[in-house]
C-alpha cells in the first residue's frame, strides 16, 4: 500500500510558482523562495563545485544546519540528463514533500542552474581559448593581443603577470572539484586585483593578473594560496607566479616562467613559490620553453636510469642522490639525513655510477647530475616513492653509528 503523500492541488500551484519565477528571470534568489514554500522547507541550492547559489531559510542558524545537513536535512541531486549540475538541500517545516513533487521542483531547479552558468562558461572558454593561443604564441600581433584581451574585459596593454595553481586532493573527490579550485582560485586573486582572470588552459589553472606591477601579482598570488588552503584542507596545494612582462607580447615568457617556478614547487613540496626564488633552476627556462625536447633528452641521458630502478625495485637511488649534492658531497652527512648507514650510501652511490655512467666523485659527474635532476623537477617529473629495500639498508632505519667523511 502506498503511503506516500500525494501531490495536491495547492502544491501544484506552488509548482506554478517556481516555474513562473523561473519565467520571469528574477533569478535564483527568488526560485529558491519560491522552491521553499512549494516544499514547506528551508531550502539551499548548491552548484556542481560545491559554490552556494541561494538560500531560502527562517534564520542564520537554520541555514547553517541546511547547508551541514544537520537537523533533519535533505539532499537532492539535481542532474540534467545524467550530468549532475548541483544539489538542492532542504529541511522540511512539517511533513516530506511527495517524492513526486520533489523529484518535478528538482529537475525545474537544474535546469535554471545550468541555464545560469551557460554564459559564465561560454565566457570562461573564451578566455581560455585566447590565453592558450597567446601563450603557444597563436597570436603575436600587440595590437591584436590588446583588442582581443579587452573584448574579454582584459586590459593587457601595460603588461601583466602569470600565476599557475595546482591543486591535487590527497583521496579520491567526488564532484566537480576542479570547478571548485578554479572558483576558490578566483575569489582569492580577484581580492587582491580586481582586473584579474582565473581560467583552464591547455590542462593547467591559470590567473592572469594585468599590467606591470610585480609585486601586486606576488600578493596576488599569496592570496590565492592562502585561500585554497583555507578551503581545501584535504587538498595539495602548490601556486607559482611569473615576473611582470611589460610587453603583452612577451606574455609566453611569463607563462613558461610561471609553469616552471609550479613544476619546482610541485617537486619540492613548497605551497608557493615566485619564479624569481627558484634559484639556478632559471638557467633551463629557454630549453623548457623554446626546445623542451633536448630537456627531456638530457633528463633521459642522466637520471632517467635511477628512475626506472628506483620505480622497478622500490629503492631510493634519487632521493639519496639529491641528498649527497644537497650535502656537499659529504657521505657522512648523506647518511645523518637519511637515518642510513654510510656504508649503504656508498653502495647506492657505486648504483648511481653504474645506471649513468656518472660518477659523483668528479666535478663534471655531480655537475651533470645535479643539472639532471634540476631538468627532473623542470619537466615536471615526480620520482617514485618507496622504501628503501638494497641489501644493507634495512628499510632506511639503521642505528646511526660515528661517521666520517
Amino acid at each position: 500500500m502506498n503511503t506516500q503523500p500525494a501531490i495536491g492541488a495547492g502544491s501544484l500551484e506552488l509548482l506554478a510558482d517556481v516555474s513562473e519565477a523561473i519565467e520571469s528571470g528574477a533569478g535564483l534568489p527568488e526560485v529558491a523562495r519560491a522552491t521553499g514554500r512549494a516544499l514547506n522547507a528551508s531550502v539551499a541550492v548548491i552548484d556542481a563545485s560545491s559554490s552556494v547559489l541561494a538560500v531560502a531559510c527562517a534564520s542564520p542558524d537554520d541555514e547553517r544546519d541546511v547547508l551541514s545537513g544537520a537537523h533533519g536535512s535533505d539532499v537532492l541531486e539535481l542532474k540534467v540528463a545524467d550530468a549532475v549540475v548541483g544539489q538542492l538541500r532542504f529541511r522540511a517545516r512539517g511533513e516530506p514533500p511527495a517524492p513526486a513533487l520533489l523529484r518535478m521542483v528538482g529537475a525545474v531547479i537544474a535546469l535554471e542552474v545550468e541555464r545560469a552558468r551557460a554564459p559564465e562558461r561560454a565566457s570562461e572558454e573564451a578566455v581560455s581559448s585566447f590565453l592558450s593561443d597567446l601563450f603557444g604564441r597563436r597570436v603575436t600581433d600587440r595590437e591584436n593581443i590588446v583588442a582581443r584581451a579587452l573584448e574579454l574585459g582584459l586590459e593587457l596593454d601595460g603588461g601583466m603577470s602569470v600565476v599557475v595553481v595546482r591543486a591535487h586532493p590527497h583521496a579520491p573527490t567526488e564532484g566537480d572539484w576542479r570547478g571548485r579550485v578554479l572558483r576558490i582560485a578566483a575569489r582569492g586573486a580577484h581580492a587582491v586585483a580586481n582586473g584579474a582572470v582565473a581560467a583552464p588552459v591547455d590542462d593547467e589553472l591559470v590567473i592572469v593578473v594585468p599590467g606591470s606591477d610585480g609585486a601586486l601579482a606576488r600578493r596576488t598570488a599569496e592570496a590565492v594560496c592562502r585561500e585554497l588552503e583555507l578551503n581545501l584542507a584535504s587538498f595539495h596545494v602548490a601556486v607559482a607566479v611569473s615576473r611582470a612582462a611589460t610587453d603583452p607580447v612577451d606574455a609566453h615568457r611569463a607563462s613558461a616562467e610561471a609553469l616552471l617556478a609550479a613544476n619546482v614547487a610541485l617537486a619540492q613540496g613548497q605551497s608557493f613559490l615566485a619564479f624569481e626564488e627558484t634559484g639556478a633552476y632559471r638557467i633551463l627556462l629557454p630549453a623548457m620553453s623554446e626546445d623542451p625536447g633536448e630537456l627531456q633528452r638530457f633528463h633521459d641521458e642522466t637520471v632517467a636510469p635511477l628512475l626506472a630502478y628506483d620505480a622497478q625495485y622500490d629503492t631510493e637511488l634519487v632521493r639519496t642522490l639529491e641528498t649527497f649534492l644537497d650535502s656537499d658531497g659529504n657521505v657522512a652527512g648523506t647518511a645523518q639525513k637519511l637515518y642510513t648507514h654510510r656504508h649503504t650510501i656508498r653502495y647506492r652511490l657505486e648504483r648511481v655510477k653504474e645506471l649513468t655512467g656518472l660518477d659523483v666523485g668528479s666535478t663534471d659527474g655531480r655537475e651533470k647530475l645535479g643539472l639532471g635532476l634540476k631538468a627532473m623537477k623542470v619537466l615536471g617529473i615526480m620520482p617514485p616513492q618507496g622504501p628503501i629495500t638494497e641489501p644493507g639498508a634495512e628499510a632506511g632505519q639503521v642505528p646511526r653509528e660515528q661517521t666520517d667523511r
